[in-house]
């Protein structure tokens, strides 16, 4: 069964990746009475996915959606899946029982926001200083949560999906998104919080955001959960802390085991008792069965263009007309290249310099070396469905900020799932790789690990000496993994679709 025909997600513009062995699309939903935002708009897709309809398609697609471990062996038989018996044991020990749980479970009622005598404005109902009827611990009939770890390629992500998909009906608080979208939606609920706050002489901001979520949905899926920012360490005990008190469930997947959150982080100890609190409240389960998908070669597509000479700009002018000049038997000419389009990402207004509405050309100059941070890009991904980078210079030590801006950008376009056309000095793959070195001589023993576990020939992406903390490194060869990925037959046929 081919990836195009495996899955049909309805009313998705780009639906997100699942891992290469599902051959299919994944879908993030997120919560129908959340506040809007960006961040959901960017990560979140209905939950009505199912299997192209033909004349193979199981009977079951008909129906509701079956339990877990019925889904899975489905899509297994189905050729959709192929079986890796590590799967489908976590799957049968840990999702089964935990979606078994939750058939039964009732969360206690969360208080709605108190109301105002003085000001009955939304910010005053969302955000008074009266005293929240936090409980003292969560629910004793609260099912523990899952947290699934593993490294990149072991069937998080497809697995997660997986399990919120099989959700029934009659569990309409749910909530599936990508961590790093939650946290950024967080930190604008807290600073709205704070600015009603203001006047009344301060109040603590994280308990009415908890609240609030907690009011949206008790069951929340995160996927790829990670620390790197000590903003984010110092909220997230207290937001677990309530959100268990109100009775919400978490599935969370990461790359690391809770013990291995936030690694010499700054003020590590403040974020000590954070990881107790995961480790107590959620099964923790290893996904790693030696079995890596993305290490399966694909055929590259021919999307990423070096060096830059006069012959490769033609190449890629020509391929950006042909996906914006209207056909001669198109019926539409209603969306032409326009300059400067404006976007708005939270209050502020950035701008697209070429574009139609979905397809988006821009310099490496005008998308990295201007301050965007993550939700900027996530709101030109979620945007423009197809997106040119040209000029894209070979990067060194004196432009890290630059070179971690483009690594954000790379992840949202990989979130989204962008397709990607590239004009750079060096092989794309290549661009933070240092001069005139041996490969195998300069890389460091960790950044070696880590290439190996993302499925990296160092000879591919070069030694590195800009990036040097753990995170850094694990951010960079991610890039150049995603880099890898993007630019491969199977996601250039399956990419950027409106």
């Amino acid at each position: 069964m081919s990836m195009r025909a495996a899955i049909r997600v309805h009313g998705l513009r780009r639906p997100r990746r699942w891992p290469v062995h599902l051959a299919s699309q994944s879908s993030v939903a997120g919560t129908a009475n959340a506040s809007p935002s960006i961040l959901d708009t960017a990560t979140a897709c209905p939950t009505s996915v199912k299997l192209a309809a033909s004349s193979s398609t199981p009977t079951h697609l008909a129906s509701s959606p079956l339990q877990p471990l019925q889904e899975y062996d489905a899509l297994v038989s189905a050729g959709t899946l192929k079986l890796d018996p590590h799967q489908r044991r976590i799957v049968e020990r840990h999702l089964q029982p935990f979606y078994t749980s939750l058939l039964s479970y009732s969360p206690p009622p969360v208080p709605p926001p108190p109301s105002s005598t003085f000001a009955p404005t939304l910010f005053s109902r969302l955000f008074t200083r009266s005293t929240l009827s936090l409980p003292d611990e969560p629910p004793k009939n609260a099912p523990k949560g899952l947290y699934l770890y593993g490294d990149v390629g072991t069937g998080k992500t497809m697995l997660m999906d997986l399990f919120y998909l099989s959700l029934p009906p009659l569990i309409t608080r749910k909530r599936r998104v990508h961590f790093h979208a939650f946290m950024i939606d967080v930190h604008k609920r807290i600073h709205a919080a704070k600015a009603a706050m203001g006047a009344q002489d301060g109040g603590d901001p994280i308990a009415p955001v908890a609240r609030d979520l907690a009011r949206e949905a008790y069951v929340l899926c995160f996927d790829e959960f990670q620390v790197t920012d000590i903003a984010d360490a110092m909220i997230l005990r207290r937001l677990f802390e309530s959100l268990l008190r109100y009775g919400v469930v978490m599935v969370i997947t990461s790359n690391r085991h809770p013990d291995d959150l936030y690694k010499n982080g700054i003020q590590r100890s403040s974020f000590i008792p954070a990881i107790e609190l995961l480790k107590s409240q959620l099964q923790v389960t290893d996904l790693d069965s030696g079995t890596d998908y993305r290490r399966i070669p694909r055929a590259l597509s021919h999307v990423y263009y070096s060096p830059l000479t006069p012959g490769n700009k033609a190449e890629i002018d020509k391929i950006f007309r042909s996906l914006t000049t209207p056909s001669s038997s198109s019926s539409s000419g209603t969306d032409p290249v326009i300059a400067n389009r404006p976007l708005t990402t939270f209050g502020r207004t950035i701008y697209a310099p070429l574009s139609t509405s979905h397809v988006a050309r821009f310099t490496f100059e005008e998308l990295c070396a201007r301050p965007l941070s993550a939700a900027d890009y996530l709101e030109i991904t979620r945007t423009f469905s197809t997106i040119f980078i040209t000029d894209v210079p070979k990067l060194d030590i004196g432009r890290k900020d630059v070179a971690r801006r483009f690594i954000t950008f790379i992840d949202a376009c990989y979130e989204s799932k962008t397709k990607l056309f590239v004009l750079s000095e060096v092989p794309i793959f290549q661009i933070f790789s240092d001069d005139g070195t041996s490969a195998k001589g300069q890389i460091s023993d960790h950044m070696r690990s880590v290439m190996d576990d993302l499925g990296l020939a160092p000879e591919v992406v070069g030694a590195s000496s800009m990036f040097t903390g753990e995170e850094e490194i694990f951010a960079f060869a991610r890039a150049c993994s995603r880099l890898v990925q993007m630019g491969s037959k199977e996601w250039a046929e399956t990419a950027g679709r409106s």
